[in-house]
């Protein structure tokens, strides 16, 4: 028996509005990113998005999305999301664009990245921060972001030599 490839894009949906992205449902975003393929590609576009592709993951706090898709049509799918301008849902049109964040083999490698980059994304907001309250906030944020089971002294180490630097 052979296993099936799949790949698994990792997107985040820019919104002006954050309250936008709450309307948000996988079949919105599914019916979007089928009609940009198909626009961009025709019937064969349509086609291989028609095998196996899936929104497996929505967030609609956050606008993180995981896409589900095969293997050998990865790279079509990836070059028509710049082509999505807005998301139909719930009778309204939501003006967006999807930014592609990372491209893996499994879920869990697009979750490692997640991680790193929601790490990444609060060690910028320390800097910015006004005052030593907020700072222990985004402290105690940065320490909570670990996958289960993932190495969590591993982190604390990080965000302690980052201390040191700013120092």
């Amino acid at each position: 028996m052979v296993r099936v490839k799949s790949r698994y894009l990792l997107c985040e949906v820019n919104v002006s509005n954050r309250s936008d992205l709450l309307l948000l449902d996988d079949w919105a975003v599914n019916g979007a990113v089928r009609a940009a393929v198909a626009c961009m590609y025709g019937d064969y576009g349509a086609a291989l998005c028609s095998i196996r592709f899936y929104v497996k993951y929505l967030n609609a706090h956050t606008g993180i999305v995981f896409l589900r898709f095969p293997k050998r049509c990865y790279k079509l799918l990836w070059s028509a999301l710049p082509f999505i301008t807005s998301i139909e849902t719930r009778r309204q049109t939501i003006p967006c664009f999807l930014n592609c964040l990372h491209v893996g083999g499994t879920i869990r490698t697009c979750q490692k990245f997640l991680v790193r980059y929601n790490t990444q994304q609060l060690r910028r907001m320390l800097p910015k921060c006004k005052n030593e309250e907020e700072k222990q906030q985004v402290r105690q944020a940065i320490l909570s972001c670990c996958l289960p089971g993932g190495n969590k002294e591993e982190f604390e180490e990080d965000v302690e030599s980052e201390e040191d630097e700013e120092q």
